[in-house]
């Protein structure tokens, strides 16, 4: 009779988080197929939930206007809920704040972003960031290092 009882307790909770991995699963799959309409039903209540990867790719389809009006500042917003547990995020807000997207242009928070996002592994962002550096003052970089030492992430949202 226990066991039955923690088997009705259990199921309904591995039920739940496994219908959550299938929507986005089903998610990347429509949105692979260019049905950005489903993708967008099944990621955008999954991003609501806190799920940073269908934050990112949801500010992704802002950015590109797939399924829904391009909306820069609208990225950004999905980009910075995310970017505490997503180095693919830190990434975007480093490419979103050196093209002045949904914000105005900073290049000492775009170095920020992609020096985060460099320090994750992700060789594309350290890249991206000695590019942006070029454009930088010695005084800028050191300001975005130390932004970068300071940041602290932001519990799940």
């Amino acid at each position: 009779m226990l066991n039955h009882t923690l088997a009705m307790l259990i199921v309904p909770v591995v039920a739940a988080s496994s219908a959550a991995a299938g929507s986005f699963e089903d998610g990347v799959a429509a949105y692979d197929r260019g049905d950005y309409p489903t993708a967008l039903k099944l990621w955008r209540p999954l991003a609501e939930q806190g799920n940073a990867v269908a934050q990112t790719d949801l500010g992704w389809m802002y950015v590109a206007g797939e399924g829904l009006a391009k909306d820069y500042a609208e990225a950004l917003k999905w980009f910075r809920l995310a970017a505490s547990r997503d180095y693919e995020a830190q990434h975007a807000l480093g490419f979103m704040y050196e093209a002045g997207l949904g914000a105005p242009k900073d290049l000492v928070q775009a170095y920020m972003w992609l020096s985060l996002a460099a320090a994750h592994g992700d060789n594309k962002a350290a890249g991206d960031g000695a590019g942006v550096a070029k454009l930088m003052t010695p005084d800028q970089i050191a300001e975005a290092q130390r932004m970068a030492r300071e940041w602290k992430p932001t519990p799940a949202q």
